[in-house]
């Protein structure tokens, strides 16, 4: 926990016990971590000379901690400084890089990406520097991470990036979707569905796409995709975004003016996005009737006789 102030395993559990105790010598601290004498002098040595422990005053062969906020505050603060002005040479960098990259080739503008972890770790970096928008088609079946191996989003929409997702409906009956995209929306992700989606993507900030060339490798087939910068392959992905995202219904749990509570509105709109019964029931952990129950509910309030009289009367009352 201690390694983001530059203390290693061996240091941070010796400055652990030398916190807890008024003074220990380096044959007790030995025993008391388990280890050789060596390699507890050598730890003691160690925080002695980051200035996180001293001699106890008259017993020069007995050693206590000095206080945290004093120690170590300062050594992250000075971490701190460090990896701004590293972030800040990254931005240089990549400005510099992408000013002479359009003055090279075409194809400079998109990069190859050849495995999955490479893939996986350039989604994480996509997300982890975006600094206002997200979007993103997700189809069924995954390729790098799932949806819910996809921790990075929390992360953005808990500073304040905003998300908006497009669902294949087919990946709304995988198992613990429905559950994982209703967190999501509670945090701020802006949610929509379709039945089908042409392929994967994720751009960040209308500056960076990512996009797999090939969408089904079966297990034979190298994985491929493309890190693609400005570039009018980029412009096209964003309309081909925002022109299916006109076209897709709306997943919510809120919506102004809406006389629903969460749940039905939730449920109406996975109804509506072609989520079978079975499929919502399974994943809420509710029975089959439950949700035939609460569909009828809505029908009768929305004074319907069919389920597309349902959609049609939400649709025309804004229900979505």
């Amino acid at each position: 926990m201690l390694s983001a102030a530059g203390l290693g395993a061996e240091e941070e559990a010796a400055y652990r016990l030398l916190v807890r105790t008024a003074g220990v010598e380096p044959a007790e601290l030995a025993a008391e971590l388990g280890v050789e004498s060596e390699e507890a002098r050598r730890a003691l040595g160690s925080l002695l000379a980051k200035g996180l422990a001293r001699a106890v005053p008259g017993e020069p062969d007995r050693f206590t901690a000095v206080a945290p906020d004093v120690a170590l505050a300062a050594r992250l603060h000075r971490r701190q400084e460090e990896v701004d002005r590293a972030r800040q040479a990254v931005e240089q960098l990549t400005g510099e890089y992408l000013a002479h990259s359009r003055r090279r080739e075409a194809a400079q503008l998109i990069e190859v990406i050849t495995s999955r972890t490479a893939l996986r770790e350039q989604l994480r970096l996509l997300q982890d520097n975006a600094r206002h928008e997200v979007v993103s088609f997700c189809r069924a079946g995954h390729v790098a991470m799932t949806s819910q191996e996809n921790t990075e989003e929390l992360a953005a929409l808990g500073r304040g990036v905003g998300y908006r997702v497009i669902y294949e409906g087919a990946l709304l009956e995988e198992p613990g979707m429905l559950v994982n995209l209703a967190d999501g929306i509670k945090l701020g992700e802006q949610a929509r569905a379709l039945p089908t989606l042409p392929v994967r993507m994720m751009i960040a900030d209308g500056e960076l796409g990512v996009l797999p060339l090939i969408q089904h490798t079966g297990g034979l087939t190298q994985l491929t995709a493309a890190l693609i910068r400005p570039s009018s392959l980029l412009d096209a992905l964003k309309a081909l975004f925002e022109s299916l995202w006109e076209r897709a219904t709306p997943v919510s749990l809120t919506t102004p003016g809406s006389p629903l509570d969460s749940d039905h509105l939730y449920l109406l709109s996975l109804l509506v996005a072609g989520v079978p019964d079975k499929s919502i029931a399974t994943q809420l952990k509710v029975s089959q009737r439950t949700v035939q129950r609460r569909i009828t509910h809505l029908m009768e309030q929305a004074g319907a006789q069919t389920r597309m009289q349902l959609a049609w009367h939400a649709a025309r009352e804004h229900w979505l």
